[in-house]
């Protein structure tokens, strides 16, 4: 996260934290804009090991070479996309936002199109002006994304996909581990350390 972002951390399940501040002149190797990072063993265990140094270190010995590869691992880890992009469009946001309440509905594009008066094939041409996304897309992305705080609850991965417009739970797994990278247990507590 970039200086001076106005931010705020809300977990709906207990949570260990930890903060890095990065000094001014080291964060222009970092991207300018806020990112979700995947945490691999070796940034944990740097993270964990930076907790531990003071905060002002020999930049030349073990410590400032520890957190040379703690930046490194930060700057290179892989980003995470759990961002869901909602247009500007007032009545198309309005959709997105009915779907978003409920995103167990059938999300289908004819039916979009009509109660927006227009043609599918207009419908889809703002939805990826306004969204950078396609219309499937969008919804496969948010029905993934709000998901996962329901299986960060301990809710059962057959609940979550019926909750989230899947007819069962292997296709909602399949689909999962396509966006994310990972299957569902991955973000329940269910599945244990």
């Amino acid at each position: 996260m970039p200086s001076l972002e106005e931010h705020e951390i809300y977990a709906s399940t207990a949570v260990q934290m930890r903060t890095i501040y990065v000094a001014p002149e080291v964060q222009s190797n970092f991207s300018p804009r806020c990112r979700v990072l995947r945490v691999s063993p070796l940034l944990r265990e740097l993270i964990i090991t930076a907790m531990s140094l003071p905060v002002v270190y020999v930049v030349d010995a073990r410590d400032g070479k520890v957190m040379d590869l703690l930046l490194e691992e930060i700057r290179t880890a892989e980003e995470l996309d759990f961002h869901v992009p909602m247009p500007s469009h007032t009545r198309l946001a309005d959709l997105c936002n009915r779907f978003v309440a409920n995103p167990a509905q059938d999300a289908i594009l004819e039916t979009w199109a009509h109660e927006m008066n227009m043609s599918s094939r207009t419908l889809s041409r703002l939805f990826l002006r306004e969204t950078g996304m396609g219309f499937g897309d969008w919804c496969r992305r948010a029905r993934i994304v709000l998901s996962l705080p329901r299986l960060a609850e301990g809710c059962s991965i057959l609940e979550v996909a019926l909750e989230h417009g899947y007819e069962n739970p292997s296709a909602f797994a399949a689909m999962f581990r396509r966006e994310l990278g990972v299957p569902p247990s991955f973000y329940s507590p269910r599945a244990g350390p």
